[in-house]
């Protein structure tokens, strides 16, 4: 088991927790967000906290300054866009940028076009890594704002010519239907949620769905694979649950699991954030 440690990077840095709260810094703004699972006390004083530029309470956000509606952050040449949602989200997962590193290092060993598939793809930065060096990517979202803002990340990376397909779907709709049209692919990128609803109503509930998922995601790899790389949030197993059904697809290869953990800066206290598996030749 792995502990995947975040401890910032140009664009981002965990301030404090505490009291339910997290403190970060996206770019030039400082937010304050709720986590339920911070149960301790904060390090820093009230006075700090307090200067954030926008905090989420009761539902929404609270500016203090004039945070733009969106704001680019950068990372190894990529560029995204950052914005306040009402689902206290900015569109990025700072935690995964040991991930990008992780697929980087990945897609480069492939000494000819990787052909991706990229599940519950979300606002796409996974994607951008991958078709930054060459991969061709096709990218599933069930949600059409969601997918248009990874379109926009796309323009501001500067990688419109590159060869990404956009699919709105459901994720296992998606899937089944790749595997009768005889479709392989030779990575498999996913984030499942714990809950979600695809575009026409279906239901994804992960205990149920995931095993199902990756069933028909294991028909669709390519006979010379690269990965397979799961990173999930909010459900109530741990890192384990995804090794067990990992080794069930794949009982040869290189199994890594673990947690996705934030640390905090100028203090070595850790925040977990989610799980991960990895699976590779």
């Amino acid at each position: 088991m792995e502990i995947l440690t975040t401890k910032g990077w140009k664009d981002y840095e965990l301030i404090d927790t505490g009291n339910g709260y997290r403190l970060e810094r996206f770019g030039k703004f400082v937010l304050a967000r709720p986590d339920p699972q911070i149960i301790w006390k904060p390090r820093l004083s009230q006075d700090v906290w307090q200067k954030a530029d926008a905090t989420f309470t009761e539902g929404k956000w609270q500016l203090r300054t004039d945070v733009p509606e969106k704001w680019l952050l950068k990372y190894k040449g990529l560029s995204f866009w950052a914005k306040l949602t009402p689902f206290k989200h900015t569109g990025v997962f700072p935690e995964q940028h040991l991930q990008w590193d992780w697929l980087t290092k990945k897609i480069a060993l492939s000494k000819s076009e990787t052909k991706i598939l990229n599940l519950f793809a979300y606002t796409g930065i996974s994607t951008l890594v991958a078709a930054s060096l060459g991969a061709e990517v096709t990218h599933v979202d069930s949600s059409r704002p969601t997918i248009g803002w990874a379109r926009d990340n796309q323009k501001a990376s500067n990688l419109d010519s590159k060869p990404i397909r956009w699919i709105l779907d459901d994720a296992l709709k998606f899937a089944t239907r790749e595997v009768k049209r005889g479709q392989k692919y030779d990575a498999i990128i996913m984030d499942p949620p714990s809950f979600g609803h695809g575009p026409e109503g279906e239901t994804w509930e992960f205990n149920n769905s995931f095993p199902r998922l990756m069933e028909i995601c294991h028909q669709l790899l390519s006979d010379k694979p690269l990965f397979v790389l799961i990173n999930t949030y909010a459900i109530s197993s741990s890192c384990l649950m995804l090794e067990n059904v990992l080794k069930d697809f794949f009982p040869k290869g290189f199994i890594e699991v673990g947690e996705l953990v934030l640390e905090e800066k100028d203090s070595a206290r850790k925040l977990s954030t989610g799980i991960f598996g990895r699976w590779s030749p």
